[in-house]
């Protein structure tokens, strides 16, 4: 701030006139003790008067009181610390008179610097609340309030994988069925609604990562550890409706009821569950685990994501390498198809996620998102021209294809992101 009172140098005047030109453009701000100083009727608008400022009166006295409040904060603080310097002399000099000193050479060094950090982060965490306060209109919160959670309730369970299940689709088609991938080195189908298992693939030799179905006919694409993925064709008929269970039947009879679906589920009894064993098409140019496989629209071609870095681009009818996607540093996570054109976008543990256009068959181009700070663990397309995306750096971030410098939306989550599924509705 400009300093008032004469010089007895005049090249020291000289040297301070243009700031005092400048000073009818600036916010001059006067210290005092308290608001009680003031002469009676002199409010802190009035202080400015005959100043020349672009600002509203209301907001100059708004930062007026902002800054009154910091002042206050510091007078309590070096308030405080002579009280802590007084009280630690006088237990030193008890200390010294018991043949005791404190250690160093200050004995109120360490203690004054602890009081002061913890005083410094009280006043830092009281400014940012008024600032939060004062913006609360343009800074918004993703996280929800305690009265906004979501009420989940379990509908149905569907039992019968032996190890961990690492992805799950629904058919496009009729019947709608689900489908599992498990690292029980199968894929399982089921019924949604009675929760029994329809069908099992068990054709892979590892690690079942993914799977997805054809968006027009009966067919399943998943990908394997065993470093392949798999095109295999279905045939499954929904069962009836179960009806309510009958509570006075005998015992004897749910006993069997209930280790008969165990036998169909786990394929141990008589009336064991239809296994395919021989895949449509089997898709093995990559040289590292398949994490991820998807259809591109029409269903005529698809793409796999492997730990060796690339994504690979197939024909389904020939079972032939079209392209191979090269450009990630690290090992892919994950792979998504936009459903209506002919794009797909590709995450990798190198904190970065690829979109690949091949919309025009003689151009085949690549847009890097960056933006993640860790591993992207995925990437899909919702409604629009919008992609999603999750990572282990503990945030989602939605992006616009037409402008990928930067995201349009960062939520903040309390742990890392592992998969995200679009539902049916859009978001």
């Amino acid at each position: 701030m400009p300093v008032e009172g004469g010089s007895s140098s005049g090249s020291t005047s000289a040297a301070r006139h243009p700031k005092q030109k400048r000073k009818a453009h600036s916010l001059s701000i006067r210290r005092t003790n308290s608001t009680e100083d003031r002469p009676p009727g002199i409010l802190r608008g009035d202080m400015l008067e005959g100043q020349d400022s672009k600002l509203p009166h209301s907001l100059r006295n708004n930062l007026l009181e902002l800054f009154g409040q910091i002042e206050r904060e510091f007078e309590n603080l070096y308030i405080e610390n002579l009280e802590l310097r007084r009280e630690i002399e006088s237990l030193n000099e008890r200390l010294t008179g018991d043949g005791q000193a404190v250690d160093g050479g200050d004995p109120t060094k360490g203690a004054l610097k602890a009081k002061a950090s913890h005083s410094t982060s009280q006043l830092s965490q009281k400014l940012k609340t008024t600032y939060k306060a004062s913006t609360s209109k343009i800074v918004s919160s993703f996280k929800a309030t305690t009265g906004s959670r979501a009420l989940c309730q379990l509908l149905k369970e569907y039992i019968g994988h032996r190890d961990g299940i690492w992805d799950l689709s629904v058919s496009r088609t009729q019947p709608v069925v689900l489908g599992t991938a498990s690292a029980d080195h199968s894929a399982l189908l089921w019924s949604i609604e009675t929760g029994k298992c329809l069908l099992r693939y068990a054709g892979h030799a590892g690690s079942v990562n993914s799977i997805k179905f054809h968006p027009t006919e009966q067919m399943a694409l998943t990908a394997s550890g065993d470093q392949t993925a798999h095109i295999w064709r279905y045939m499954v008929q929904l069962p009836a409706p179960q009806p309510p269970p009958d509570v006075s039947a005998p015992c004897d009879d749910d006993q069997d009821s209930s280790d008969r679906e165990e036998g169909e589920v786990d394929g141990d009894g008589p009336c064991e569950v239809p296994t395919i064993r021989v895949a449509t098409a089997t898709l093995k140019s990559h040289q590292g685990v398949v994490i991820a496989a998807d259809w591109l629209v029409g269903g005529r071609q698809v793409v796999t994501a492997s730990w060796d870095r690339a994504a690979n681009l197939y024909e389904v009818e020939t079972s032939e390498l079209v392209h191979a996607l090269i450009g990630h540093d690290q090992e892919l996570t994950h792979c998504c198809t936009h459903p209506t054109q002919r794009l797909v976008v590709t995450s990798s543990r190198d904190t970065t996620f690829r979109l690949w256009d091949f919309r025009d068959p003689s151009i085949h181009s690549v847009n890097v998102f960056q933006g993640h700070t860790d591993t992207v663990t995925s990437a899909v397309f919702t409604v629009g021209d919008n992609v999603v995306s999750g990572s282990d750096d503990r945030t989602v971030k939605v992006w616009d294809l037409k402008n990928m410098r930067s995201p349009i939306t960062t939520i903040r989550t309390d742990s890392a992101v592992n998969r995200w599924v679009k539902a049916a509705v859009a978001l």
